[in-house]
């Protein structure tokens, strides 16, 4: 067996290995859950936890493309403020207004991304400086474009995506189903998924392959950006009206969803499928916390103490492998 078959064999022990684990530690808090409170362990309940995953879970799309790269997206949450604030602000209520309003979103989150990309592929600054200084300016445009209090508020039709349901589960989850098998298409299977891990892989050998390393990268946080204001877009249906500052936590949280997952924070390696459990995860410890009456100061203790050990158990894994 050659050297690199070797590789690829234990890359792809490690990822199942992942996977396992995660698995096993949600069904084990699933089951902590049901001995501390006996409608934890319920179709009801596992719904408005995966509700609450699907934020973290469409956030972290993007997230997870730009971090396959070797980046990092800080803008996140404010763009998912934007996204909230502006749609509400767009619509007004109005189904007739809905469509265009998605559409305009949409299409300013992108040119945020597209704005990230460019400052880090072709101005060379740091990624985590460069999302940093979009996201201040998009905190700042929100601000000027809300007076500092947010009107307006989301439409019926918004409002069917946000709390409806369909076959026993939030559309909400539906749609994020159905964007997680596109994500997992696109990375497996396209030519554009083999760019990303290849430029995340190394810069270098990516360029001497012919691959436009600056477009890969201009592209991902693009989608970041759509997929932030997208998540924007589902809070307006939640809440039914925009709050400034909602989308804070999700910058923190996308991130701890992706490196959960098993993606490298280096580039190069991981998958969606991996973010996907982990964003589930995180939720999954949240709502167990809340039902033990932990302390919102405990919830953070516990919560970061449960996430360095699932880390450590990857890293110990690598060196071995």
């Amino acid at each position: 067996m050659s050297p690199l078959s070797a590789a690829s064999g234990r890359d792809l022990l490690l990822r199942k290995a992942r996977f396992l684990l995660l698995l096993s530690v949600i069904a084990a808090l699933f089951f902590v859950g049901d001995r501390v409170s006996s409608g934890f362990l319920t179709w009801r309940h596992a719904g408005v936890i995966l509700r609450t995953a699907s934020f973290v879970g469409v956030a972290a799309i993007g997230q997870t493309l730009v971090v396959l790269t070797g980046g990092i997206d800080l803008s996140v949450g404010a763009l998912i403020t934007m996204g909230n604030v502006f749609t509400c602000m767009f619509v007004n209520g109005q189904n007739g207004n809905t469509l265009h309003a998605v559409l305009l979103v949409f299409l300013i989150g992108a040119m945020a991304g597209c704005l990230s990309g460019f400052g880090v592929s072709v101005l060379h600054i740091s990624p985590m400086v460069m999302t940093m200084a979009t996201g201040t300016i998009v905190t700042g445009i929100t601000l000027v474009a809300s007076h500092g209090s947010p009107k307006g508020q989301a439409s019926p039709l918004l409002r069917v995506l946000g709390v409806g349901s369909r076959l026993g589960l939030p559309v909400t989850v539906w749609l994020w189903l159905a964007l997680s098998i596109v994500v997992v298409i696109v990375l497996r299977r396209t030519t554009f998924g083999r760019k990303i891990y290849c430029v995340g892989a190394g810069e270098t050998a990516a360029l001497f392959s012919g691959i436009d390393v600056n477009s890969v990268r201009i592209r991902c946080y693009a989608i970041s950006g759509v997929t932030a204001m997208l998540v924007g877009v589902m809070m307006a249906g939640y809440t039914e009206t925009a709050f400034l500052g909602i989308g804070t936590e999700y910058t923190l949280s996308s991130i701890t969803a992706v490196v959960i997952g098993g993606t490298s924070m280096a580039g190069g390696r991981g998958s969606y499928t991996g973010t996907v459990l982990g964003a589930i995860l995180l939720v999954l410890i949240e709502s167990l916390l809340t039902v033990m009456n932990i302390q919102e100061a405990g919830k953070k203790i516990v919560g970061g103490l449960v996430i360095l050990a699932i880390i450590t158990l990857y890293y110990r894994a690598e060196k071995r492998g």
